[in-house]
């Protein structure tokens, strides 16, 4: 049967995607929907591009854009440094380019390029990096950034009372739009989780691979979690992302 799996923030550690691909024992028939953030923070970012652009020729993938691959593709495209990146896991994306081609960073350059910001499924499923804030739904949004940088609707759905449904006039026009929405952006673990957490009809699939977290997956049907082990553990040697 063939599964499609949301997959959460991985941030530059190509050995929790490996580890989760394999514990997840992944087949060319499954789709892939990566929730953004591919690079800064562990040393193998460019790897991990690297790795995506090869999965996609053998699954149906999508590859939703986050904050820090929009950082990365000004990088690869101007040449830009802003310090806002440097301190942010920017300086090691750098790093883990050495060694890579003109030809290799204008293929991921290209590849970042074609990355969408939000992606709705046939059934009316919504995956975006962080969320969005036009009460009329991710077409009617004016701040494009809000796809990857709004954190109010995570806010939002984590203080509702789960016995709130969509007739009730306190449920938040924004929910009311899609049958379910899957972010990543905010990682789990500040919410004292190692897991992805449903609250009403969102679902957080970041669990804090960028720090101490794992990297983690969700069949979207079945609700089935695979996760890596912890990141700091399989990069004993890195401090991550200190940020």
């Amino acid at each position: 049967m063939k599964r499609t799996l949301a997959i959460g923030d991985i941030h530059g550690g190509l050995r929790g995607l490996t580890q989760l691909l394999e514990r997840a024992n992944v087949k060319a028939k499954d789709k892939l929907i990566f929730l953004g953030d591919y690079v800064d923070g562990w040393s193998e970012s460019a790897q991990v591009m690297q790795c995506l652009i090869e999965l996609s020729e053998k699954n149906e993938c999508i590859f939703i854009k986050g904050n820090h691959d929009i950082w990365c593709e000004k990088w690869l495209r101007h040449h830009s440094i802003p310090q806002v990146w440097l301190h942010h896991g920017g300086k090691g994306t750098i790093e883990s380019y050495k060694g890579f081609s003109k030809e290799d960073k204008q293929q991921h350059l290209e590849f970042f390029e074609k990355m969408p910001m939000y992606y709705i499924d046939d059934y009316n499923r919504l995956y975006v990096h962080a969320g969005f804030t036009s009460m009329h739904g991710v077409e009617e949004e004016k701040y494009e950034l809000s796809f990857c940088t709004d954190r109010t609707l995570w806010e939002m759905v984590q203080t509702m009372d789960k016995s709130i449904g969509k007739s009730s006039d306190l449920y938040p026009d924004r929910l009311k739009h899609y049958n379910e929405i899957y972010i990543g952006h905010t990682p789990t673990i500040r919410s004292n989780s190692d897991k992805p957490i449903n609250k009403i009809n969102l679902w957080n699939v970041d669990t804090g691979a960028a720090f101490t977290g794992m990297l983690s997956a969700i069949d979207i049907e079945t609700n089935e979690i695979f996760q890596s082990e912890a990141l700091p553990d399989l990069y004993p040697n890195e401090d991550g992302r200190n940020s």
